[in-house]
């Protein structure tokens, strides 16, 4: 550190000097290291390699190489006789398919490859001078010969390099003596005036004094500079007055104004306070938008003016299968592919500014159908036109427009039936009575009859002989049965008419459907045809389901009529199938009770369905069913009782049959 110091503190010329004396010794010692490494590289580059390139083209005759590569021996001699030739260092002989056939060692430190295939690396590692010789031969492959040269040079070399280092050297010192003397006469001495000049003003304060003009040079320009100095001096301390009054104004007006900057940065703060507050609300606000969008049952899809989505809902995510993140910024088409047919459509209505709807479409999702109504909206604004899609399912509005209809039908025929009923019923009656009177007539246990017969001169035994000859009994009982039958299709017909006046009570449904399994087993009709107790019956009974208010009678009969219907589906079925199998359910989904009646028989078509509460209607072979049955249920179902019934079915896989109740009819009875 105090040399430092000691070099810092030196005049002007003397550092000068001493940094030209440096200079010198670096070039001295640059010029000697460029010198020696040229004349090293020279040497290596240029005798050495010549000298093993000579060697190498007496080695490559044909006449030394062939009998060279014929044999190791032969190798080994060539190599031997390669010994005294300088300045060969090392040596290696390859044959054709890359083998050391022999190998000459003169300095233990080069260590040669095993493989010709290894020379080039080892070359790439190795300083010293290399060089590989084709050896070629007549009637096989190459061999190569690997010859490595001396890396030390003569001590001639070594004598030549000094002498010309301290020849550069002697001349390098002359030169700084020359240099040094001009230093001293057109540097220092300037400089040592300007100096002395620079002290007078500093200990005087007299800014009149000025420094004699030098050469042209950097000197000569730092004396001009030196007396500007002086003059302008001088002039500052004149400026420097007037300024400090001029700063003493303007820091009375710098004081006004940072009370203004003050004063505009609160208006600032609260400015920037308000925009906070607002873009807070927008972005709550459109946060809220689409909430609302996605809440709707609806799927809403904004497009632009060349139908590239902009908005989607997850509705519109859950229909077409395309999450929001892939939805944006897609064509219509791409994000939702179901919507591709609609595209003239969706072009109509953005140019055009017109609304367009569809009014259904059928897309299959889990191969069921799915029913969809399409409105296309124009969309015009300061962003561009464009297009809204809004996609509602009609799934349930078709439904309830089916059960409205068939309420329609059920009350058109129910007043048909009412007049039917009364009209039909009076020649039943006499039909019925009159079959009595002749069974009546013809019975031997009764005087009148027997009186008669002999009055008449036949014997009452003899007519009934001759009558069971003939059937007659038989045709007087198929006669009764029809009319029986009749006169139940007429009960039927004026109970699907009759409005119900009748109370609802609680009724615990797991009850009912008990009762109505025990009827069903018990049924003629059932076990005339084949045995109902040997069906699997389930029962799914919802242990929370309370008391449901219904008509016991009436839920019974609908409930029986069901299992009818589903006992003779399984027994239409081919041989050979699954045992035949009816689950009972129910359960509580409000503000309904769910009856659920399932079986695993025949099923029915699409076109059975649709009509298969309709009066009169009926699948059966004639004389089987009067296609009353489900007609009367689903009347007593959604008049008497204000619920719903409705069947799901598929053609081999069975039916379900839903009757809902509403459990809101007992609470309004009772007044609670």
């Amino acid at each position: 550190m105090s040399k430092r110091l000691t070099l810092a503190n030196l005049s002007i010329g003397q550092k000068m000097l001493a940094a030209l004396l440096g200079l010198l010794a670096a070039v001295l010692l640059v010029v000697n290291v460029v010198f020696v490494s040229a004349a090293y590289w020279i040497a290596q580059q240029s005798i050495d390699p010549q000298a093993l390139q000579s060697i190498g083209r007496l080695v490559a005759t044909p006449a030394i190489s062939r009998p060279a590569l014929a044999s190791e021996v032969s190798a080994n001699t060539l190599l031997d006789s390669l010994a005294d030739l300088a300045p060969l260092r090392a040596a290696a002989l390859y044959s054709a398919d890359g083998q050391r056939l022999a190998v000459l060692q003169l300095d233990a430190g080069a260590q040669l490859p095993e493989q010709f295939a290894q020379v080039a690396h080892w070359r790439h590692e190795h300083s010293g001078p290399t060089q590989v010789i084709e050896l070629e031969q007549v009637t096989a492959a190459a061999g190569h010969l690997l010859l490595v040269g001396e890396q030390q040079l003569s001590p001639a070399f070594y004598q030549g390099t000094v002498t010309a280092s301290l020849l550069i050297l002697a001349l390098s010192l002359l030169l700084w003596l020359v240099v040094a003397r001009q230093v001293r006469t057109l540097v220092t001495k300037p400089i040592r005036r300007l100096e002395e000049l620079s002290r007078q003003v500093t200990n005087q304060e007299n800014y009149n004094l000025r420094a004699r003009p030098g050469n042209k040079d950097e000197l000569g320009s730092l004396a001009e500079a030196f007396n500007t100095m002086l003059t302008r001096i001088q002039a500052r301390e004149d400026e420097l007055k007037r300024a400090r009054d001029d700063a003493q104004t303007a820091s009375d007006e710098a004081q006004q104004l940072t009370k203004q900057t003050r004063h505009s940065n609160r208006k600032l703060e609260m400015e920037v306070q308000v925009r906070n507050k607002i873009e807070k609300k927008l972005t709550g606000f459109q946060n809220y938008l689409n909430s609302i969008i996605n809440s709707m049952p609806s799927a809403l899809i904004a497009l632009d003016e060349q139908l590239y989505v902009t908005q989607w809902n997850q509705e519109a995510s859950r229909l077409s299968g395309t999450p929001l993140n892939k939805a944006l910024n897609q064509p219509i088409f791409l994000a939702f592919p179901s919507l591709k047919p609609y595209l003239e459509q969706l072009k109509h209505t953005s140019e055009r500014h017109t609304i367009e709807k569809i009014e259904r479409v059928t897309w299959f999702k889990d191969q069921q159908p799915q029913h969809y109504a399409l409105t296309f909206y124009p969309l015009v604004g300061s962003s561009g036109r464009g297009a809204v899609i809004r996609i509602d399912d009609i799934g349930q509005r078709l439904a309830m427009e089916d059960l409205m209809v068939q309420s329609e039908k059920m009350l058109s025929v129910g007043g048909l039936a009412a007049g039917m009923a009364h009209e039909i019923n009076n020649p039943l009656g006499a039909i019925l009575h009159n079959v009595q009177n002749i069974r009546r007539r013809l019975s031997s246990e009764l005087a009148k009859n027997l009186t008669q017969a002999a009055e008449s001169g036949v014997e009452l035994a003899a007519i009934n002989d001759y009558l069971e000859r003939r059937e007659i009994p038989q045709l007087l009982d198929g006669i009764q049965q029809a009319g029986a039958r009749a006169a139940k299709i007429v009960s039927h017909m004026l109970s699907f008419s009759r409005l119900s006046s009748r109370e609802l009570n609680a009724c615990q449904l797991p009850q009912l459907i008990n009762q109505a399994v025990e009827i069903a087993g018990n049924d003629f009709d059932l076990t005339e045809g084949f045995d109902f107790k040997g069906l699997e019956i389930q029962r799914e009974f919802d242990p929370l389901l309370g008391s449901v208010p219904a008509t016991a009678n009436e839920l019974e009969q609908v409930l029986l009529n069901l299992l009818k219907n589903a006992a003779q589906a399984i027994h239409q079925r081919p041989a050979g199938q699954t045992p035949g199998r009816i689950i009972l359910r129910c359960k509580l989904s409000p503000p309904w009770a769910e009856i659920q009646v399932e079986d695993n028989g025949v099923g029915m078509p699409e076109a059975v369905r649709k009509r298969i509460f309709e009066p009169f209607f009926t699948t059966k072979e004639i004389g089987q069913g009067t296609g009353l049955g489900l007609s009367v249920a689903y009347f007593i179902i959604t008049n008497n009782h204000k619920g719903q019934m409705e069947v799901h079915s598929k053609l081999g896989q069975g039916s379900c049959f839903s009757v809902r109740l509403p459990l809101q009819l007992l609470v309004d009875q009772q007044g609670v």
